[in-house]
């Protein structure tokens, strides 16, 4: 929090319930903890088939995209929100057009990354007010939540989620064999453009949280630990929510006490939990292999 260096800056005490409602007293806090909640579902649901589809470098491309749409709506004037979400739909919408497949769809979107994060320092060099704005783009802010944006975070948020509940079994198909699906009649290609505009909504949308070079942790790590810890497709998407949601709101509340950037506390808890989760697939891998031989040679008994 901005105001950790002064001696009014609150601390975290042994009363819990005090705490919270002491931190909830901030209309500030209340729209941040709102605003977390419908990001990490959103950024958990949409990252988990981003993550099964083997397509995060094109998130990690949109998320750079968010960057120069934040820096020109602070050098233009306009809404910030607004700049998310035009740069990264429209760079999803770039993607989307001149892919081809395999090999050259890595080079597009290496493409439309490289021009997109050219144009974020454009915009930054010309800008010429404080550098806090900024900082805060990149790096991730809760202190300028207002009720309006956590409104549109609703709204979009719902819009991406009631689309995906549409176009879920048949983008689950498509993901996992796309082969075999273009050959029952799906629309491989108009999915995967649809997803695209899709994962550009709610990179937009994370990066009003976690900041614009951190929201590639919050969109991919929950639903990476998810797939770790379990194959089954409903199961794994509710952990990845619940996952994401326990990031964030850790995260808010260790921005609110400490004076550091929101998004690195969010992006540490993701990155506990996928190490915890690694570490809890090791060990299930090594029972098995203990319990193998034992049972191979009753059964052979």
């Amino acid at each position: 929090m901005l105001l950790a260096s002064d001696a009014t800056a609150p601390v975290l005490g042994w009363n819990l319930v005090a705490d919270f409602r002491d931190m909830w007293s901030y209309d500030f806090m209340v729209n941040a903890f709102r605003a977390g909640l419908v990001v990490a579902v959103v950024c958990a649901v949409v990252g988990w088939f981003m993550v099964l589809r083997r397509q995060t470098f094109a998130g990690h491309t949109l998320s750079v995209a968010a960057f120069p749409g934040a820096s020109l709506a602070v050098l233009a004037g306009f809404s910030t929100t607004l700049g998310y979400f035009g740069f990264c739909v429209a760079a999803a919408l770039a993607i989307a057009a001149l892919r081809r497949g395999g090999s050259e769809e890595s080079a597009v979107t290496g493409t439309v990354q490289a021009f997109a994060l050219a144009c974020g320092y454009l915009f930054i060099s010309l800008y010429k007010g404080l550098l806090e704005g900024p900082t805060a783009l990149l790096f991730g802010s809760f202190l300028g939540i207002t009720t309006g944006q956590v409104v549109v975070l609703a709204v979009v948020g719902a819009l991406v989620l009631a689309v995906l509940a549409v176009i879920g079994r048949p983008l689950l198909f498509a993901s996992v064999d796309p082969q075999v699906a273009a050959g029952r009649g799906v629309p491989v290609r108009l999915l995967g453009t649809l997803f695209l505009v899709l994962l550009g909504a709610a990179t937009a949308e994370a990066s009003q949280i976690t900041g614009t070079l951190l929201v590639f942790a919050l969109m991919v790590i929950p639903a990476a630990t998810a797939q770790q810890l379990t194959a089954r497709p409903g199961l794994s998407v509710a952990l990845a929510v619940l996952l994401a949601l326990a990031a964030c709101w850790a995260g808010l509340v260790a921005a609110y006490y400490h004076p550091y950037p929101l998004g690195f506390f969010v992006t540490g808890f993701a990155f506990t939990g996928y190490l915890l989760a690694h570490l809890v697939r090791f060990a299930r891998e090594a029972v098995g292999r203990r319990a193998r031989p034992g049972a191979l040679i009753g059964g052979a008994a």
